[in-house]
């Protein structure tokens, strides 16, 4: 579809409905209904993390993709969001912005190397004086510029404190946080309000029925969800995840009005009854090491946390069934891919 004629299809009523209706069954998942066959979400999403594409061209072919698919209709079990999401340099946005050296080592493989300057002289990012900021700004106005109401928009990578700290500084971070914590809580603080910042400038850009956070095929919440990246926690201790992180998470998911969710994806159950007692923690996604765990934290969670479901050779939709009786439960991907 060219010239824009993808206007037309996405900003259909019933395109619209279909939006709508995808965030209403997500909110009756959150409000404690039971899907005994299970509720997936198996979003049709087209993402980027190249660095310097000529997004505009980008941009119109991957909606015109989208009005393509946009009349199939999903089995009623599962919820397909029509998703685009512009995430240059992946899991390393945050570092680019601070100006770490990020590299494509091979295609689709972003890393970083440490930044050089001691840990606890990290410097706020000027956002209006940095190019890349510029850049994701105008895809946002651009975005907006089209016009496609039915039309999820992802963030780029914000990632979490710890994500990013661990990124800049590598396992000097960790040592840090044993041998001078005011270094360590004075980069925290830096990054932390660099995060919220983002978060902030997006939720009062793009429209709340059309905003989720990263990877919203397979991640979306219902409206007002905020989301972070927890995967480094793993390699904390309670006490120390306690102590300097936990509440810094907190505070980038309360940006949203409604909290919102954790990405985990290692050996996390030592955190549980940190991750009980933060309010705004309302849902979490697992997937690989994590996903075994599903059991557990179904267990030893608040009844109000919410599971996102990445299924694995062990922990497959069956089982997950099984565990939860369809309660505070999303399935991730086709009924047909693990266990169904």
């Amino acid at each position: 579809m060219t010239d824009r004629a993808y206007q037309d299809v996405l900003n259909a009523p019933q395109q619209i409905a279909a939006r709508d209706d995808v965030f209403a069954q997500l909110k009756a998942v959150f409000a404690g209904e039971a899907f005994p066959n299970g509720i997936h979400l198996a979003g049709v999403e087209h993402t980027t993390d190249h660095a310097t594409l000529d997004w505009e061209v980008w941009l119109d072919d991957v909606l015109g993709q989208l009005a393509d698919v946009a009349a199939e209709t999903p089995a009623p079990n599962v919820l397909r969001p029509l998703c685009l999401m512009y995430n240059p340099r992946g899991v390393h946005f945050i570092d680019h912005l601070f100006d770490a050296d990020v590299f494509e080592l091979n295609e689709g493989n972003w890393q970083s190397t440490p930044l050089p300057t001691p840990i606890g002289e990290l410097q706020p990012v000027d956002l209006d004086g940095h190019p890349t900021w510029q850049r994701m700004m105008d895809f946002a106005h651009g975005f907006l510029a089209r016009d496609v109401r039915s039309v999820i928009f992802g963030l780029p990578t914000i990632g979490s404190p710890l994500n990013a700290a661990v990124n800049l500084y590598g396992q000097a971070f960790f040592e840090a946080m044993l041998t001078d914590p005011d270094a360590v809580r004075h980069d925290l603080r830096v990054i932390t309000d660099l995060l919220c910042d983002l978060h902030r400038w997006y939720r009062g850009t793009i429209p709340a029925e059309q905003l989720q956070c990263v990877c919203p095929g397979g991640r979306s919440q219902p409206v007002g969800f905020g989301q972070i990246c927890g995967c480094t926690c793993q390699l904390l201790s309670p006490p120390q995840y306690a102590e300097f992180i936990a509440p810094l998470d907190e505070e980038v998911l309360n940006v949203y009005p409604r909290g919102g969710m954790i990405h985990l994806c290692g050996a996390h159950t030592q955190h549980i009854p940190t991750f009980r007692e933060m309010a705004s923690l309302r849902a979490l996604q697992v997937n690989d090491r994590a996903a075994d765990d599903l059991e557990t934290f179904v267990e030893e969670l608040r009844d109000d946390q919410v599971f996102y479901l990445n299924a694995t050779d062990t922990m497959t939709f069956d089982r997950a069934l099984a565990i939860t009786g369809g309660r505070r439960l999303v399935l991730v991907g086709e009924p047909d891919e693990a266990g169904d």
